[in-house]
Parts: C-alpha cells; sequence; structure tokens
C-alpha cells in the first residue's frame, strides 16, 4: 500500500467549532486516518496530520480547504505565526511504498483542484515547485496576508494555480511535497521577542543579515543546518519561545537543536524551561534524543524503548507546558492503532 502523510496548518487555534467542522471534513473520507490535531490559541493556528492512500488524502485537503476556507476569515485573523491564508500552507509527505516523484504529481494534483474549482490562489512549494528562487515557503510567505494584495500583482507572484488577485476572505495557500519536517518549539524564561528572536538567527541557517561600515549587506548564517527559526511570544503560556522548523532530522536532529537554542539563550542570559512538539515525530528521532541524553548522563543506553523516550521526553522537557503522550505524537505508534 501506497501512504502519504498530509500537515495541513489552518489560521484557527481559538475556535473548536471551526476546528471539529475541519477535522469532521477530513474524517469524511474513507481510507483517510486522522492522526493528531494540534491547535494553538496564541498562534492563532491548528496543524492537522493525517495519513492514507494518495488519492483520499488529497480528496480530504480539497474538503478540509474548502471548509477553512468557508469558515476563516483572513480579513479579521490575528496571530503569533505567519500566514497568508485561511489554508496557509497544505504539504504532503511520502510515507511508504512511494516516492518524492509520485508525491510531487498528487501535490500538483491537488493545487489545480483548489486553484479552478475553489478559486483560491495557490503557490507550489520544496520538490513542487519547478522554480528554485520560490520553492521555499517562508520566501513565498514573505509579506504574510496583509502584503499580498501587491506581492500577487508582481510578475515574478503570478500563483501557479487560481487567481491572480487575493481573495480578501481565504487569502492564498501553498501547497506542495516535501520530506518529514519536524515543527519544535523551545520555551524560554522571558517574554522578550527581540531576546527570542536573536536567538533565532543565532542558530537558524540563514542566521542573520549586518551591515559593513560602508552599508552594504552582508549574511551570516547560523549553527544549524536545515533549521528555520524565529522568536515569538505565546501569550496563553505567558512565555516567548524559539519556533523552529527541523527540515532534515538526519543533518540536524531534535536533541541537538535543543541543546544549541539552550547554548545560546545562556549566552544571552536567557534560561530554557522546556520544549514543545507541534504535531507528531518519528519514532526514530526519539529514540536518538533518548539515547543523546542517557549517554550524556552517563547511563546505560541499552534500556527498553520506554525508557529511552522516557529520558528524551524529560530531558527535553517535553511536559513543560502540557502531558506529551508518546502514544498520541509517534507517529509509529498511531499507525498501528
Amino acid at each position: 500500500m501506497k501512504l502519504i502523510e498530509c500537515v495541513p496548518n489552518f489560521s484557527e487555534g481559538a475556535d473548536p467549532v471551526t476546528i471539529g467542522q475541519i477535522k469532521a471534513a477530513i474524517e469524511s473520507v474513507d481510507g483517510v486516518k486522522l492522526l493528531h490535531v494540534d491547535p494553538s490559541k496564541g498562534a492563532n493556528r491548528t496543524v492537522f496530520t493525517f495519513a492514507g492512500e494518495p488519492q483520499p488524502v488529497i480528496d480530504a485537503a480539497f474538503l478540509a480547504i474548502k471548509k477553512a476556507g468557508e469558515l476563516i476569515d483572513m480579513a479579521t485573523h490575528k496571530g503569533e505565526h505567519p500566514r497568508m491564508g485561511a489554508t496557509d500552507v497544505c504539504p504532503l509527505i511520502p510515507i511508504a511504498n512511494i516516492g518524492m516523484a509520485e508525491t510531487v504529481e498528487y501535490a500538483i494534483k491537488l493545487a489545480k483542484r483548489v486553484g479552478e474549482e475553489l478559486h483560491i490562489p495557490v503557490y507550489l512549494y520544496e520538490h513542487a515547485q519547478p522554480d528554485k528562487t520560490r520553492h521555499n515557503l517562508s520566501v513565498i510567505r514573505a509579506g504574510e496576508y496583509e502584503g499580498f494584495f501587491k506581492k500577487i500583482k508582481l510578475s515574478g507572484w503570478k500563483p501557479d494555480f487560481g487567481p491572480a488577485e487575493l481573495d480578501i476572505k481565504r487569502g492564498a495557500t501553498v501547497i506542495g511535497a516535501r520530506d518529514f519536517l519536524i515543527a519544535y518549539n523551545v520555551n524560554l524564561d522571558t517574554t522578550s521577542v527581540p531576546l527570542a528572536n536573536e536567538i533565532a538567527r543565532d542558530v537558524r541557517e540563514s542566521g542573520r543579515v549586518v551591515r559593513d561600515d560602508a552599508g552594504k549587506p552582508a549574511s551570516i548564517p547560523g549553527t544549524l543546518k536545515a533549521v528555520k527559526a524565529i522568536g515569538w511570544h505565546i501569550p496563553e503560556y505567558g512565555i516567548a519561545q524559539v519556533s523552529m522548523n527541523l527540515t532534515n532530522i538526519e543533518i540536524t536532529p531534535l536533541h541537538i537543536a535543543f541543546e544549541e537554542v539552550c547554548a545560546k539563550a545562556a549566552k544571552r542570559g536567557v534560561q530554557v524551561t522546556g520544549s514543545e512538539l507541534v504535531g507528531l515525530i518519528p519514532l526514530k528521532a526519539m529514540l536518538d534524543a533518548g539515547k543523546y541524553f542517557l549517554a550524556k548522563q552517563s547511563r546505560p543506553v541499552d534500556v527498553n524503548e520506554q525508557q529511552i523516550i522516557d529520558a528524551a521526553v524529560t530531558s527535553l522537557g517535553l511536559a513543560h507546558l502540557a502531558p506529551f503522550k508518546p502514544e498520541e505524537r509517534i507517529i509509529e505508534y498511531l499507525l498501528k492503532k
């Protein structure tokens, strides 16, 4: 059986009725398994994760995008997370017995349908975007909803599908195919967004832009490859976070990202109090983290799987803000249910 995962992000994190109706749209499609729903009031965003064979998955994604467009009004939307539409981004990820090239075909099929049937401007991204000058999500989304009324009219920013005019209520959306990504936030003992952003610039691959004495800009890369990061303040928690996307966990694993943020935070007089996983995580990432911390603490690593995961949860502070239940957050555990 070919399996793909879909992780759409919707610009609503507080209204349970809206979130529930999007959930119902996804679950209305036979052959699709809803794995996780992760709402955030502060970000005003909900991340859904579901999986199945490719056609049912993109059918469910289409219905969810349609429902979100009916219920979410971007003209009144406020939230900490960057966004450009009611369905901000909708990636497809190959899971089993399917390659990236075929996953791209399904992403393009979904994007075309959304553009043509729902009349929402759609941009392709990552592996589905042939134009490498605009395959990066953060580049596409720059300017966000408010800036897109002008941006969409620029010659280089015509949508791949749908009208070249921003929908006032629904905004625009980004659809693509990508490798597995971990969305991960590190909690700080401060409410300062400028401090959180400084730490984010220290660690993210793109680093920061500085100017020399002549005013010429120069880029100074951060310390972590395959990592995107920003700083923000989450009022519901009363803290600032360094919010990261780990785009290749073979290059920068979860535990290395955490340790580096701890180190950079300490240099700026800030303490890390824990961390938060958004969505799901592969079992291997949790086991690698657990073994890393056990070894660092001079404890045996040849223990059972549960003990290794417990070590990861404790050392990363994953239960700092809310209980962390491995059976609800690890992909392999959910797929076995």
